[in-house]
């Protein structure tokens, strides 16, 4: 299947709603694109950012089912979610926060990433690991990046970005005085309002739209 940018599927869902399933065959990338891949990985280790390369998640096929959704993945190369012009269908996983209040957890990532360095962004997100359940990898990136559990989490919206990057899209809200810390993946954090209209300036185009759509 052949995904163009855009929103694929709007919950929200119960995370126990969104089912996927892996095929076994690796992912082939074009030439053209792997030499990109190699070509990215290179940049990476000259900037001082990790560089190791490894298997992650493509999104193979989507099908919306009865209060849900349906995913087929297959492993592919990490590295080719780096491309600017085509992602290659890559997964990942974001997880907005809120507070009990519904004011939005935000984090500067620092400069030394791989992907948006020193840029704000949302919640906590990240590749999707092979054979893992992309719902999981919402609970484990916002573990591993905050430290904390959502009380209740929902599976948002499916959403191909421009570069043709896959975004499973949670939103998870904490309980009353959770607080969340830091892992060294962000230099800075923020609670913004909870009107998306009243964000500060450091949030983005993209974070912005991103945000309007969650909260609609």
């Amino acid at each position: 299947m052949e995904i163009a940018p855009g929103i694929l599927a709007r919950g929200p869902w119960p995370a126990g709603n969104v089912r996927s399933s892996w095929s076994e065959a690796v992912y082939e990338p074009s030439a053209e694109a792997a030499r990109a891949a190699d070509a990215a990985i290179a940049a990476l280790a000259e900037r001082g950012s990790p560089a190791h390369d490894g298997l992650g998640a493509r999104l193979v096929s989507f099908a919306p089912e009865p209060g849900g959704l349906a995913l087929v993945l297959q492993p592919m190369r990490w590295s080719l979610r780096l491309s600017s012009s085509d992602a290659s269908q890559s997964l990942a996983a974001m997880c907005a926060v809120r507070s009990a209040d519904g004011r939005w957890l935000a984090g500067r990532r620092a400069g030394w990433l791989a992907t948006w360095p020193g840029r704000w962004a949302l919640g906590a997100g990240g590749a999707v690991e092979p054979g893992e359940d992309p719902v999981v990898t919402l609970e484990r990136e916002l573990r591993e990046e905050w430290g904390v559990a959502g009380e209740r989490t929902t599976v948002e919206a499916l959403v191909c970005l421009p570069q043709r990057m896959i975004l499973l899209v949670g939103m998870a809200w904490l309980a009353p005085g959770a607080e969340p810390v830091p892992d060294d993946e962000h230099d800075a954090h923020d609670w913004w309002p909870a009107d998306p209209a009243a964000w500060p300036a450091a949030a983005d185009g993209a974070v912005r739209e991103m945000g309007a759509m969650l909260a609609a």
